[in-house]
């Protein structure tokens, strides 16, 4: 049965919301008052008998107690003609010396951004009231226009062009579902008097449902992946040789300036599992398995010979191909094309000046396809039954190209696109697959990105099996040159190359029990120099890198093998190690694909892998994208106590995230300063940067600025250190947010 939610204010229109059942919680007038103080659900403690609970029994967190993002119309414009004042909530500073500082300096340093503590500028006059004490002031523009478009897209979706919608949101702290709240309407006619506004979420949205999740973000139709004109089935021989979803299409324009043909890029990247190979110290031990279970079969029904010998004077062993192996009907069988716009969110790292915050730039996330390894019996010809499926995925992630506001919007709204209420012109579609084959040509393809190597946008390789060795094993591959010892990984042309795995530590690190001195220090230094919250909210998210090196010791892995599958912290204590640990340990290899997310297959989830390639198609996925359907979150008991139990719906908070930049984001026009604003900000004092943990100390000396006079006089040398405007979506100041797998 489906409720009328009330409307709130500018967002009512003459527009009636309808949310769905899992979504039509209290709230309608005259209902009790809701409180950020409510306890969670009892159902949450049955989470680990029942696995999922349903969304509508997470606390309600009222709106504007939720506001981190507020635009005002400036009484005048700033001496560089900006505006508009964005009001932006921070969490508190890494460095507790900067907590009672007016003003932040973040950013990149050759072109810093600088903020100002809202409560400092009522007293100076710039605005008539702070919203609050945590919330620092950027100066931009924000046209009119902007605000008059994003209310035009609020009307789009109440509309019901999407299918039904909802007033309602849930509450994310990093991945983890936390509460629910209803956001504040965007009021532009509130704006245009001087009033702030809320201006970062949607206060309308479609209602989740799993046909929106299979068009716009996690795509595992058959109609896509095994769509006859674009993809090819190596089990079946079904489809399109060379199809623009096929992995041989997708190497082939990979190996576009690599000097090396596509099969033998290819061959060379598959070579790698034959020995031993080091990254930043750590050995990775060779997987031989991947001659007899990958290369020789795809060899053989390729009309060609592969032999693996040893060579003793080299002691390495070497692979001989006499003829080449047919790409067109390589062993990667498509499962799936993931939206990752969600990844456009900057982390910080690399010397930059951002604490627990960062800014542009800004980009479209990810496009990603993962495919499963299989070993086809008869090759090209046989049926599901034959189709000998591996314990192995492989993931090609692809940077959208391009950077800006605008881009980001677009891109988003593309994906939007893609969605239709339920009828007979929704779903998929030619005119459907011919949308998303355009848009994925746009990133795959060769020269989509000049300025990284072989001119291919792909960030990485990532493959996940347990089939070739045990114990499981996730691997990382770039078109990088990565030198640790220098901290540098630079775009480079050639053969793909092995690479460190994302915000992992090295297996050799790793504690059964916890008791690990260097994993104990970087988590309570490192992870959470700042204490947040008690759990379960854990809302300060923190902002690390898992460095190269730590304590004078390599420590980012080279690989990451899976089981046990989380890391433990000593001592187990409560407050704020658990949220630090939990956080550090979900972000890992290991972690997200096993014990943190609950992909270890209990509760009804998958094992080992987010989409299942040993499921039929479509595939089957964990729990923590899907909570267990539209109206659920998957609830994991913590793996080192038992307590708090994190609730997760990872394509929920995806779909939130896509809707609130392709319907409800505004680009606004910001300046940086230029570098040597820093070095005049050093002769009123001590410069206040947040420096990133882990960074080299900068060449000045850090520390707060609390007069009020020099935040004057900071606030005059503005239009002098100003460098070139940049198109900057609403939010580029926001906390960051460790999102790597």
């Amino acid at each position: 049965m489906k409720r009328i939610h009330h409307c709130l204010g500018a967002s009512c229109r003459g527009a009636v919301f309808l949310a769905g059942a899992a979504l039509a919680l209290p709230g309608c007038s005259g209902d009790p008052a809701r409180s950020n103080t409510d306890p969670p659900s009892q159902a949450v403690s049955n989470a680990v008998e029942d696995g999922s609970t349903p969304i509508s029994q997470l606390p309600f967190v009222e709106g504007d107690t939720n506001l981190s993002l507020m635009a005002e119309l400036l009484a005048k414009p700033t001496a560089l003609g900006e505006t508009t004042a964005l009001h932006v909530r921070l969490p508190p500073p890494q460095n507790p010396e900067l907590a009672k500082s007016l003003v932040s300096v973040i950013g990149d340093p050759d072109s810093p951004q600088v903020l100002f503590r809202s409560d400092a500028l009522a007293q100076l006059g710039v605005i008539p009231k702070s919203p609050g004490g945590d919330f620092f002031t950027a100066f931009a523009t924000l046209s009119p226009d902007e605000l008059a478009a994003v209310q035009r897209n609020e009307d789009e979706i109440a509309s019901g062009v999407f299918g039904e919608v909802t007033d309602e949101s849930v509450v994310f702290a990093g991945r983890a579902a936390v509460g629910r709240t209803i956001n504040p309407a965007l009021d532009a006619k509130a704006f245009a008097s001087g009033l702030p506004i809320s201006v970062k979420s949607c206060a309308v949205r479609p209602v989740s449902t799993q046909l929106a999740w299979d068009e716009a973000l996690f795509i595992t139709n058959p109609a896509v992946v095994q769509d006859q004109a674009r993809t090819w089935d190596p089990c079946t021989g079904a489809g399109t040789q060379g199809g623009v979803w096929t992995f041989a299409h997708l190497i082939r324009e990979m190996a576009i300036g690599s000097g090396f043909t596509p099969e033998d890029f290819v061959r060379n990247w598959l070579a790698l599992w034959l020995n031993d190979y080091v990254v930043n110290s750590d050995n990775v031990p060779a997987r031989t398995a991947m001659f007899a279970q990958v290369i020789q079969p795809w060899a053989t029904a390729s009309n060609a010979i592969a032999t693996l010998s040893f060579d003793s004077r080299t002691k390495r062993n070497v692979l001989t191909l006499k003829g080449t192996l047919n790409l067109d009907i390589a062993p990667f069988r498509l499962l799936a094309i993931v939206n990752r716009i969600d990844l456009g969110d900057t982390e910080s790292g690399g010397g930059a000046y951002n604490g627990s915050v960062t800014g542009r730039p800004k980009t479209a996330g990810e496009l990603r396809f993962i495919f499963g390894v299989v070993q086809p019996n008869p090759w090209g010809a046989g049926t599901e039954a034959t189709c000998g499926k591996k314990y192995f995925t492989t993931i090609l992630e692809y940077g959208v190209p391009g950077e800006g506001c605008q881009r980001v919007v677009d891109w988003a709204k593309q994906w939007a696109s893609l969605i239709g209420p339920p009828g007979p012109t929704s779903g998929f579609t030619a005119g459907y697959l011919a949308q998303l084959q355009m848009m994925t040509e746009s990133v795959v393809v060769h020269g989509a990105a000049p300025a990284k190597g072989n001119q291919n946008a792909l960030n990485q390789i990532r493959t996940n099996e347990g089939v070739l060795a045990q114990p499981w094993e996730l691997r990382e591959f770039t078109l990088t040159d990565e030198n640790p010892v220098a901290n540098t990984n630079f775009p480079s042309s050639g053969l793909l190359r092995k690479h460190t795995v994302a915000k992992t530590p090295n297996d050799s690190a790793y504690g059964a029990s916890g008791g690990v001195p260097a994993i104990d220090q970087f988590v309570n230094t490192q992870v959470l120099p700042v204490p947040p919250p008690p759990p379960p909210l854990c809302t300060t998210r923190p902002n690390y890198n898992v460095p190269y090196f730590f304590l004078g010791k390599p420590f980012r892995g080279g690989n990451s093998f899976i089981l046990p599958g989380h890391w433990e912290v000593t001592p187990p204590v409560v407050g704020p190690t658990v949220c630090g640990r939990h956080m550090f340990s979900l972000t890992t290899c290991d972690g997200c694909h096993y014990d943190e997310s609950g992909t270890n297959g209990l509760g009804g989830s998958t094992k080992f892998f987010h989409a299942d390639p040993m499921s039929s198609i479509p595939v089957t996925l964990s729990k923590f994208l899907t909570g267990g359907g539209p109206t659920l979150t998957f609830n994991v008991a913590d793996p080192q106590l038992g307590a708090p139990v994190w609730q997760y719906a990872d394509l929920e908070r995806r779909f939130q995230r896509l809707f609130d930049l392709s319907h409800c984001t505004s680009c606004v026009q910001t300046f940086a300063m230029k570098s040597d604003l820093i070095t005049q900000l050093q002769t009123l004092g001590p410069v206040p940067a947040d420096v990133d943990p882990g960074d080299p100390p900068p060449p000045f000396q850090v520390g707060p600025i609390t007069d009020l006079g020099a935040v004057q006089k900071l606030l005059d040398l503005r239009a002098a250190f100003a460098g070139g405007t940049s198109d900057d979506v609403i939010d580029f100041v926001h906390r960051i947010e460790q999102l790597s797998h």
